[in-house]
């Protein structure tokens, strides 16, 4: 009998455990706030809350800053102004299509004199819902969106003065305010660049009571018409209200018209807000919940606060028109078009990891996004390098190179768009957009001249252009191979890929920039940041062979050399030349701060440069230096990351990496192996797969791969093969105190590399 109820218990308590972790809420352990807690001279992230579904065509943010300012959110503001519909993907790159709402008292609508106070304390920041209370106002205010829409929920005080100010914001906007409807139409054009002339967001409010008063006004003043255009114009409608009187608006936008803004607004039509917020839940539950971990609670925490800021970008920039079906308003033409479109996104950040995981994790959504590439192309006559919307002059590469590669190669991207995008790489390889410097390549003339870009030739970051051309031309090469080129076509690629030969200077084991002449830049400063690079320096950038890490070795003289050079990275004090910016900026604060010597995971360039451990034999100095960053650099608190978080990038990396391994060369079918964060994980792949991780006796202490197993069978290889993951796979570490010196050590252990 005992036994019976033991066993009875038992029984029970395991049931109870499996629904649980069927219903395991992933979203409760994001907080959008990690990041937030940044400013101009030093990133902890550069992030705002992005209230939002995945990949959302509008966020919606807390409002801290000033009309304008990239800073729109800092965790160490005491004011709201307002809650603002976003597309900012950065602040360095800023917003458009924004406007906002804010619930007041009275007729407050001057942007400072409408702020109130709030605390942290009052505040609730979730993925898909966000609620405040402003205390100078007395009223909470609740916010949950779709897609495209958006409820939100003011809970006032009694008053007869219950007002919410809409502000369509500066440089050309206009408002209409229907009262017979309870409905405020408008449209904004405040922007930041890459928009046609013709652009505009075009908004609509619905409230559920009918207004006791309603006003336009014009910078700030009330004025009698009832409908504005002008450079800054706005509405207040008000009420009289109850205390804990609810009044609900729904909200949403169109970039086509307000027809288009109207039939977007369906999205919340006829549902609650505690319905549109648990559908929220669903969504984010659905994609957060492709990876189940088993870590401690502040890594569980990170990781799926990381996983959410992975899957924000590239954001959907289409709709659905009345028969259903995906348009978008082109960035490029200011055409209403048919089809995907895309944008936000910053392919020299996100290359690297990000859209590896989309591809990985989401493949069903790249085929969207690679068709939205497509239409850039055909919409702009080139791939896209750095879209807000549209094309955007920042930063360095030709890196749609990549992204389009590895879904060609990894065979995501649909087969009949195969060729339409290589000719669009090829296209876009070979010129420069006339007005947007980062689109193309710039200095492509003399890059196919020379095999570089010169150093002295008036072209800024000449160095960390070529490295980047010439991993470029290799994923070229490899998708002209698998649509079997002409043999002369491909050939002029593969060529290319070498060129980052050209700037290795043997005298210092480093890259570095050439002149015109073949004669290398000088003096030469190995430490100065810029001049020759992007945001790093020689050490960081000499890296930046992605796809040809043997060659690499080769230069530097052997195994030993290039492991040697690998140690000074964090062996170098964090010292510094700031003369090309004229100051410190704040990629170099970050680095040095950190105290791990001249590493900067705060910027991207040198992410993967820990992984090259795996190369020369040596991946327990790779599983140190992770474990590193991953403890120190990365936490579940408002200065969470070490640096700018960069359109899911930097979480991109610690996903893969909590996992235990990481896409080096994106494109090829191999992830390089590290030191797995986690205790456990399942991955749920798209196609009914799963891959399960075990890290046995894996901890803090515990850091180092002793053994490894993948279905069982022993595993010495530094690397995982994709094709392998995709049918399924079971991966057992098992994790010790002290390095495994023996394992992963031999030439075949070593991951992909052009020249072997």
């Amino acid at each position: 009998m005992k036994k019976t109820f033991i066993l009875s218990i038992a029984i029970a308590f395991t049931v109870l455990g499996f629904a649980a972790k069927k219903s395991r809420s992933y979203i409760d352990y994001v907080n959008p706030l990690i990041g937030s807690q940044s400013n101009f001279a030093l990133s902890n992230g550069n992030t705002y809350p992005a209230i939002a579904r995945p990949w959302g065509m509008n966020f919606w943010v807390p409002q801290t800053a000033k009309m304008g300012d990239g800073w729109v959110y800092s965790y160490d503001a005491t004011h709201i102004r307002g809650f603002k519909q976003t597309h900012q993907p950065s602040p360095w790159i800023n917003d458009y299509g924004q406007f906002s709402l804010m619930p007041v008292q009275g007729m407050v609508i001057d942007e400072n004199k409408r702020g109130s106070w709030f605390s942290h304390k009052a505040e609730v920041a979730k993925a898909n819902y966000y609620s405040v209370y402003l205390a100078d106002h007395d009223i909470v205010t609740e916010l949950t969106p779709t897609e495209r829409a958006a409820i939100f929920r003011f809970t006032f005080p009694e008053s007869d003065s219950s007002s919410v100010v809409i502000d369509a914001f500066d440089r050309g906007s206009y408002i209409k305010v229907i009262p017979s409807e309870n409905k405020i139409i408008g449209y904004t054009t405040r922007n930041s660049g890459g928009v046609p002339d013709n652009f505009k967001n075009y908004f609509v409010i619905k409230f559920n009571r009918r207004f006791d008063y309603s006003t336009a006004w014009n910078s700030f003043k009330p004025v009698s018409a009832a409908e504005l255009t002008d450079n800054h114009v706005g509405a207040v409608i008000g009420f009289k209200t109850k205390r804990g009187q609810v009044v609900e608006a729904r909200v949403a936008s169109s970039f086509i018209s307000f027809e288009q803004a109207e039939r977007n607004l369906l999205e919340v039509a006829d549902k609650s807000f505690d319905q549109v917020r648990a559908e929220g839940t669903d969504s984010w539950n659905k994609v957060l919940g492709v990876v189940d971990i088993e870590a401690n609670l502040d890594q569980t925490r990170t990781f799926y606060s990381a996983l959410y800021r992975s899957t924000l970008f590239p954001r959907m920039f289409y709709e659905y028109d009345a028969n259903g079906k995906p348009v978008h308003y082109s960035p490029y033409n200011g055409k209403v078009l048919p089809g995907y479109m895309f944008t936000d996104n910053g392919f020299w950040d996100t290359f690297r990891a990000q859209f590896p995981l989309i591809n990985f994790l989401y493949p069903s959504m790249n085929k969207k996004i690679q068709e939205g590439l497509l239409n850039t192309f055909l919409e702009s006559g080139f791939l896209p390098e750095w879209a807000s919307p549209g094309h955007r002059d920042c930063m360095v590469g030709n890196n749609s190179a990549s992204i389009v590669s590895e879904g060609i190669l990894k065979e995501i991207t649909p087969r009949q768009m195969w060729l339409p995008l290589y000719e669009a790489m090829l296209k876009t390889a070979n010129s420069n957009h006339p007005q947007v410097r980062s689109t193309g390549r710039l200095g492509v003339d003399y890059y196919n001249k020379l095999g570089y870009v010169p150093y002295n030739v008036g072209i800024n970051e000449s160095a960390a252009r070529t490295l980047e051309y010439a991993y470029n031309d290799w994923c070229i090469y490899q998708v002209g191979l698998k649509l079997k080129r002409p043999a002369e076509e491909i050939e002029l690629y593969k060529n290319r890929s070498r060129n980052f030969m050209h700037l290795f200077d043997p005298s210092h084991n480093l890259m570095r920039g050439k002149n015109a002449d073949g004669t290398f830049q000088s003096p030469f400063n190995p430490l100065k940041w810029g001049d020759a690079f992007t945001e790093g320096n020689s050490w960081h950038y000499t890296w930046s062979v992605f796809h040809d890490v043997e060659k690499l070795k080769q230069l530097m003289g052997g195994r030993e050399k290039f492991v040697g050079m690998l140690d000074s990275v964090f062996a170098v004090p964090p010292i510094f030349d700031d003369s090309y910016y004229g100051g410190v900026i704040h990629e170099i604060r970050e680095m040095q701060i950190m105290n791990m010597g001249n590493y900067a995971h705060g910027n991207q360039p040198i992410q993967h440069m820990i992984y090259l451990y795996n190369y020369a034999g040596e991946p327990w100095k790779a599983q140190y230096h992770l474990r590193e960053v991953m403890d120190k650099l990365y936490l579940p608190t408002p200065d969470g990351y070490c640096g700018d978080e960069d359109n899911g990038q930097t979480s991109a990396w610690y996903v893969f990496s909590s996992l235990g391994f990481y896409p080096v060369t994106p494109g090829v079918d191999e992830y390089v192996i590290g030191s797995p964060l986690v205790q456990k994980a399942v991955v749920n792949l798209e196609n009914g797969k799963k891959i399960e991780i075990k890290a046995q006796d894996n901890n803090k202490a515990n850091r180092y791969v002793q053994s490894m197993k993948v279905n069982g069978k022993k595993h010495s290889k530094n690397y995982l093969n994709y094709k392998d993951l995709l049918k399924g796979a079971k991966i057992q570490f098992t994790m010790g105190n002290e390095p495994a010196t023996n394992r992963g050590t031999q030439p075949a252990d070593q991951p992909y590399s052009f020249t072997k």
